[in-house]
């Protein structure tokens, strides 16, 4: 299951991607197909959220299809991606595929448990600013109790 909506993010276009449930390969292709028709024929600047909370894992084809996917966006004029994963193992996984891709040069990945994720990401899509390390180190003596 996938939904494309676009919308605008200061002076260009912003596409926000929703992934769910099951994807084969070949739904993973539509979705790419799809979101670069909605693109038009041009190459112009835009950005991509993608909301992968719901995505159940990808076979290791559907995620080959969807590494050409960002490739072939970011020949369209794709700037910045912001990929929302549910959590934080999640977001390691991905992290490190965007390694192996590439895209980690133009992708961050925020995990809906981080407190503040919205923000952060925002502050990545306008401004292109990402902290490193956005969840707070944990204070155990919070978790004491005598």
């Amino acid at each position: 299951m996938y939904k494309i909506e676009k919308d605008r993010l200061g002076h260009m276009d912003l596409f926000r991607l929703k992934l769910g449930g099951f994807m084969k390969s070949d739904e993973v292709e539509r979705c790419v197909a799809d979101s670069t028709s909605a693109l038009g024929d041009g190459i112009s600047p835009f950005s991509v959220v993608m909301d992968i909370r719901s995505l159940m894992p990808l076979s290791e084809d559907a995620m080959n299809t969807m590494k050409e996917g960002q490739q072939r966006l970011k020949e369209k004029g794709m700037v910045r991606s912001a990929v929302l994963v549910p959590n934080i193992m999640t977001k390691l996984h991905y992290e490190r595929l965007a390694k192996e891709s590439g895209a980690i040069l133009w992708e961050r990945y925020f995990a809906a448990a981080e407190p503040n994720f919205e923000e952060a990401m925002n502050n990545w899509m306008e401004n292109g600013k990402y902290d490193e390390s956005p969840i707070a180190p944990l204070d155990i003596t919070k978790l004491i109790t005598v």
